[in-house]
């Protein structure tokens, strides 16, 4: 099993998925940290005179949107969970669409996050969807 976290350098979870610059992957096996490694992300960006269309549908949900949220995915499509303190109702549908977990947490850090996960006791927070 392979988790992703969003993270910015390495230890901190970052806040909002689109924005984070690198995953951190940890490998799972047997119950066991196996491996760790950091991995470039690419990063949400909007063009010109793009909207988010917050209102009509959820933050990350415009023209475009799952095209670049495919982007972002690819670079974990051998994950099967994704740890985010934050992200928006498109990132949020097209990770679970493409087989991997979306958790919100409110833990700061990558390591205890991955603890928590492991002991069972990671808290899935919905209402971090912005």
């Amino acid at each position: 099993m392979k988790i992703a976290v969003v993270s910015n350098d390495g230890e901190i979870i970052s806040a909002h998925f689109g924005r984070a610059q690198y995953y951190v992957v940890i490998t799972v096996e047997g119950g066991q940290i196996t491996g760790r490694e950091l991995r470039e992300k690419p990063v949400h960006s909007h063009r010109h005179g793009e909207h988010h269309h917050h209102e009509e549908h959820g933050h990350g949900t415009g023209p475009g949107a799952e095209e670049r949220h495919a982007g972002m995915i690819e670079v974990i499509r051998d994950c099967d969970v994704l740890v985010a303190r934050g992200m928006g109702m498109g990132a949020y549908e097209n990770l679970k669409q493409a087989g991997i977990r979306p958790i919100l947490t409110d833990i700061r850090t990558v390591d205890e996050a991955v603890q928590a996960f492991l002991d069972g006791k990671l808290e899935d927070r919905p209402e971090r969807l912005h």
